[in-house]
C-alpha cells in the first residue's frame, strides 16, 4: 500500500459503520440504509457528537456480525448529513465522504464499535507529471464514457471541471463498473500519482473489454435479426399457406418427417443420411424437380420397417394344428416348419431359413406359405416373380432416373410393416434374363443367409437387414433355376396328391369354400363320396387340385341354378347326376390297356404338373434298317431310343434272329400325344421292352409300368421323381412297377395307401425287365 508523504492526522473513538456490498469515496454523497442494531447505535452516537463516522467495507458481505478481521482496514471518514427512520424500522442516512482513513485500532463496545483512524488527505497542488496523468485519464474516461453509453453528458462535463487530482480519481472510480474489491484497491492507494496511473491502466483494459463486448453484441444482434427475420418470414408463409388452404405447408411436412426419422429406429448411419437429405429438401423451393425426388426418398426411408418386429408364437402344437387344418398331407413341409419353431424355442435368435417349395401347380404351395405365417403370428407378404426380366425389379433403380423407386424386395418389406415377415417369392423359376440384366443374379444376395443382413437396394443405397425374414420360394420346375440360386435354398419337393388325399381335400376344403362363394347353405347341396371320386377320376387329371376346384365350382353353379329356379330345394349329387351336370367323362380312368399288346409298353414320366404315364409304340416293317422317331421327342430321348436299339441288336442271338435282321427292317418308335414335348433318359427300358416285344411278337403285360435309364451294356440306371411317377401309375390303374434297384431308397417317399396297392420290382439289368414285362417271359 502506498502512503502519502504528508503529515498524518489521527482521530480516536470514531463510531464504526460496516458496509456490505458498497464503498464510499471521499467527496462522494450517498444514501445508505442501515438496519443492524450496532450500526444504528453507532449512527445515533455520531449524530449526538460531531456527526462523523468511519465507513469500512466488509470483505464478505454475508457476515452478519463482523469483527476487525472481517473489515478492510482502509475506509472513509464521512459526515452524516441526514438521517430518516423508515416504517420498517431501518434508518436511511445521507453520508458525504471526507477523507481516506486507515484503521489503526479497533474497539468493540457494548452497543457499537469505535475505531482509531489515521487520516490521509490528498495534496491540492500538482506538478507537470500529475497534470499529464490527469489529462490522459480524462481522455481515457471520455472514450470509455462514449463507448459504454452508461455515463451521462452532464457527468462527463462535471468530471472535466475537477481540478484536484485526488478528487478526480475518486469521482471517476465511483462511475466505473468495478467490483467492490477493485474499488477498495483504488481506495487503498494513498499516493495520487500511483492512483492516477492505476486508473489509466484499468480504463485502458475496460476499453478493450468494451470493444470485445461490442463485437460480440454486434454478432449476437445480427444472429438475432436473422433468426427474427426467418421466424417472421416463416410465420408469413404459414399465414399465406393457411389462406391458400395448405395448413402448414412444407414447414409442417419437414417437421413431421424429422419426427418420423427419429421414431423409425433406423441405424445411426442411415439416420444421418436421412437428416442430411431432409435439410436439402427444406432448402430447395417446392417447385424444384429435385425437391420431389428427395421427398420421395426420405418418405421411403421412414416407411421401411427398420426395427419393428412381431413376436414369434413359438408353440409347435398350435402351429401343427393350423398346418393340419389348412392342408392335407405335405408331411415333409410341416415337419420342417415344426423343426424351425423348435430350434427358435431353444435358441432365441436364428436366421430365417430360405425354403423352396417345388412341385406341380395346384398342390397348395402358396396357401401353405400363408399358413406358415399364421402359425408363426408373422405378417405375410407375397411378390410374384413370374416374367421378371429386369434386375432393377429386384434391386430398384438409382435415384438419378426419372420415376425411380425401390425394388420388389424393399416394396414388400414396406407392405409387410415389420422386419421379420414371412416373405413369399412366388414362381421363382419363371424369372428370365435379357439385355436389362439377370434378376436371378440379383436374388443371390437376397437369398444368401451370409449376405442378406446388409442387402443393398439401388434406390435406398443404405444397407438393409433381411436376416430376420423367413423367405419361402415356390417353383414348378427346378431345372430352370440357376445352380447358384438353387444352392442357396433348402428345396422341399411337394408331389401330387393321392386319390384319398384329393377326396379329403374336396370334402374338407373345396366344397365348403365353393358353397360359401356361391351362396349355398350346407343343407342345400350334398355330394356323395361316389360323386367326389368320379369327379377326381373322370373329370380331372392333375397332380394338384386346382382343376378339381373348378369342377366343384361348376357343380355349385348348377345346383344354385336348380335351387333358384324352384325346381328343387335341395340338390344331392351322385355319379348319375354328376354326368348330367358336367357331361360325359372327359378322361378314361386307368390308362392301362384292356388287354396285353405287342409292341406297346407303358412308361412312367415326370412332368412339371406331376407324374404321367407314357405309351411307347414300336412297329417293324421291311425296309433298309432305318430308325424313325416321332412324338416331338427331345435330344436326350432320341439318344435314349438309339441306345435302346443298339442294346437290342446285341441280343440278336438270344432273340433267335439273324444278325442282318435289322438291316432289312425299318423301325418306327412313336410316343403318342405328339403335340406335347417329351425328353429325358428314363424311358430307356420302356423302349427296349417295346422293341423286343415287336421283334419277338410277345405281348407286354398290360398292368406293368416301368421307368429307368438303360446303357449299351443293358445296365439299368436310377431315375428321379419316383413318387410322382408312382402316383400316375396308381391313377392309371397299373399294379406293377419296374424300377431301378438304386431307387429302392425312394420307395418310402410314396404315400402308404399307394404303396399298398402297387407291386415294386427292382432290377439292375434290362434282361430282368424283359422277363418281368413280357407275357411268357424272355
Amino acid at each position: 500500500m502506498e502512503v502519502n508523504t504528508r503529515v498524518k492526522k489521527i482521530q480516536e473513538n470514531i463510531p464504526l459503520l460496516p458496509l456490505r456490498g458498497l464503498l464510499v469515496y471521499p467527496s462522494m454523497v450517498l444514501h445508505i440504509d442501515v438496519g443492524r442494531e450496532r450500526s444504528v447505535a453507532a449512527l445515533e452516537h455520531a449524530m449526538l457528537n460531531e456527526s462523523q463516522i468511519f465507513l469500512a467495507t466488509q470483505e464478505d458481505m454475508r457476515v452478519e456480525s463482523p469483527d476487525q478481521d472481517d473489515l478492510y482496514d482502509v475506509g472513509t471518514l464521512a459526515n452524516v448529513k441526514q438521517m430518516l427512520k423508515l416504517p420498517n424500522g431501518t434508518l436511511r442516512i445521507l453520508v458525504e465522504g471526507i477523507v481516506r482513513a486507515k484503521m489503526t485500532d479497533y474497539q468493540e463496545g457494548k452497543q457499537f464499535t469505535t475505531a482509531t483512524i489515521e487520516l490521509h488527505e490528498d495534496p491540492v497542488t500538482k506538478d507537470a507529471e500529475t497534470e499529464a496523468l490527469m489529462r490522459t485519464l480524462l481522455t481515457y474516461f471520455e472514450k470509455y464514457a462514449k463507448m459504454s453509453n452508461k455515463i451521462t453528458t452532464e457527468t462527463i462535463e462535471s468530471v472535466l471541471d475537477i481540478e484536484e487530482p485526488g478528487r478526480l480519481t475518486d469521482v471517476i472510480s465511483s462511475h466505473l463498473p468495478f467490483k467492490v474489491g477493485e474499488k477498495q484497491e483504488i481506495l487503498s492507494i494513498f499516493n495520487v500519482k500511483k492512483r492516477l496511473d492505476h486508473l489509466i491502466i484499468r480504463l485502458h483494459d475496460e476499453q478493450e473489454v468494451l470493444n470485445l463486448e461490442k463485437k460480440i453484441n454486434t454478432k449476437v444482434k445480427q444472429a438475432m435479426e436473422r433468426t427474427q427475420k426467418e421466424y417472421f418470414l416463416r410465420e408469413q408463409m404459414k399465414a399465406i399457406q393457411a389462406e391458400l388452404g395448405d395448413r402448414e405447408g412444407k414447414t409442417g411436412e419437414v417437421s413431421d418427417l424429422r419426427k418420423r426419422i427419429d421414431e423409425s429406429g433406423m441405424p445411426e448411419s442411415t439416420r444421418k443420411v436421412a437428416l442430411k437429405e431432409l435439410d436439402r429438401y427444406e432448402k430447395l423451393p417446392s417447385a424444384s424437380a429435385e425437391s420431389g425426388v428427395i421427398r420421395n426418398y426420405v418418405e421411403w426411408l421412414v416407411s421401411i420397417p427398420w426395427s419393428e418386429k412381431t413376436e414369434d408364437r413359438l408353440d409347435t402344437a398350435h402351429a401343427e394344428e393350423i398346418l393340419n387344418r389348412d392342408h392335407e398331407g405335405l408331411e415333409k413341409v410341416k415337419e420342417r416348419i415344426l423343426e424351425y419353431l423348435s430350434v427358435r424355442q431353444l435358441r432365441k435368435s436364428l436366421r430365417g431359413p430360405i425354403i423352396c417349395l417345388a412341385g406341380p401347380p395346384g398342390v397348395g404351395k402358396t396357401s401353405l406359405a400363408r399358413s406358415i405365417a399364421e402359425s408363426l403370428d408373422r405378417k405375410f407378404v407375397r411378390i410374384s416373380l413370374g416374367g421378371v426380366r429386369d434386375e432393377s425389379e429386384i434391386r430398384g433403380h438409382r435415384r438419378t432416373y426419372v420415376g425411380a423407386m425401390p425394388g420388389r424386395i424393399i416394396q414388400g418389406m414396406k407392405k409387410a410393416g415389420t422386419s421379420n415377415p414371412v416373405f413369399l417369392l412366388d414362381e421363382i423359376d419363371k424369372m428370365s434374363n435379357d439385355f436389362r440384366g439377370d434378376p436371378s443374379a440379383a436374388m443371390l444376395e437376397v437369398l444368401d443367409p451370409e449376405q442378406n443382413s446388409t442387402f443393398s437396394d439401388h434406390y435406398i443405397e443404405e444397407p438393409y437387414n433381411l436376416s430376420d425374414v423367413l423367405f419361402i420360394a415356390t417353383a414348378n420346375d427346378l431345372g430352370t433355376i440357376p445352380g447358384p440360386l438353387l444352392d442357396r435354398m433348402e428345396v422341399i419337393t411337394i408331389a401330387g396328391y393321392t386319390e384319398l388325399e384329393k377326396t379329403e381335400i374336396t370334402k374338407n376344403h373345396l366344397i365348403p369354400k365353393q358353397m360359401e362363394e356361391h351362396g349355398l347353405k350346407k343343407s342345400q347341396l350334398i355330394m356323395k363320396d361316389e360323386a367326389i371320386l368320379d369327379l377326381i377320376r373322370y373329370y380331372t387329371r392333375e397332380a394338384g387340385v386346382r382343376g378339381l376346384e373348378r369342377q366343384v365350382a361348376t357343380v355349385c353353379r348348377k345346383a344354385a341354378k336348380i335351387i333358384v329356379s324352384g325346381e328343387k330345394k335341395r340338390v344331392t349329387v351322385s355319379s348319375k347326376t354328376l354326368t348330367e351336370m358336367l357331361g360325359k367323362h372327359r378322361y378314361r380312368y386307368g390308362q392301362a390297356e384292356t388287354e396285353n399288346q405287342i409292341g406297346i409298353a407303358t412308361g412312367l414320366a415326370y412332368t412339371t404338373v406331376g407324374g404321367d404315364t407314357l405309351q411307347i409304340e414300336v412297329s417293324l416293317t421291311p425296309g433298309k434298317g432305318k430308325l424313325q422317331l416321332t412324338g416331338k421327342l427331345g435330344e436326350v430321348m432320341k439318344e435314349s431310343a438309339q441306345t435302346a436299339l443298339s442294346y437290342v441288336r446285341s441280343l440278336s442271338n438270344k432273340l433267335g434272329i439273324d444278325a442282318d435282321f435289322f438291316d432289312g427292317h425299318d423301325l418306327h418308335i412313336h410316343v403318342p400325344e405328339g403335340a406335347v414335348p417329351k425328353d429325358g433318359p428314363s424311358a430307356g427300358i420302356t423302349i427296349v421292352t417295346a422293341i423286343v416285344s415287336a421283334i419277338s411278337k410277345k405281348p407286354i403285360k398290360r398292368e406293368v409300368g416301368m421307368t429307368g435309364e438303360v446303357t449299351l451294356r443293358g445296365r439299368v440306371l436310377p431315375i428321379g421323381g419316383l413318387k410322382e411317377k408312382s402316383l400316375s401309375a396308381h391313377r392309371a390303374g397299373l399294379t406293377t412297377i419296374i424300377l431301378p434297384k438304386d431307387n429302392e431308397r425312394d420307395i418310402d417317399d410314396i404315400p402308404e395307401q399307394v404303396r399298398e396297392q402297387l407291386s415294386f420290382k427292382l432290377v439292375s439289368q434290362a434282361e430282368e425287365v424283359l422277363k418281368l414285362a413280357l407275357d411268357g417271359g424272355f
